[in-house]
């Protein structure tokens, strides 16, 4: 399995993803995907030790911002 299968089967696993990933997916550099999600433009939740984009909760709110325009 090539990594763009892998990439795919890890996002459409379940609604949360590490920085690196998104940084990854995104193209964004993980520091700047660190301070988005510190002044809360990105949505994210704590599991255990770890910080998780809620990918889930952006796309709906990406889809609700697109509905109330």
């Amino acid at each position: 399995m090539d990594n763009s299968n892998n990439r795919q089967s890890v996002l459409s696993s379940g609604p949360v993803v590490t920085r690196a990933l998104f940084s990854h997916i995104s193209g964004l550099p993980e520091d700047i995907v660190r301070g988005m999600i510190d002044r809360g433009h990105l949505p994210s939740v704590k599991i255990g030790r770890y910080r998780l984009i809620n990918l889930a909760l952006l796309t709906k709110e990406s889809l609700d911002y697109e509905l109330d325009r």
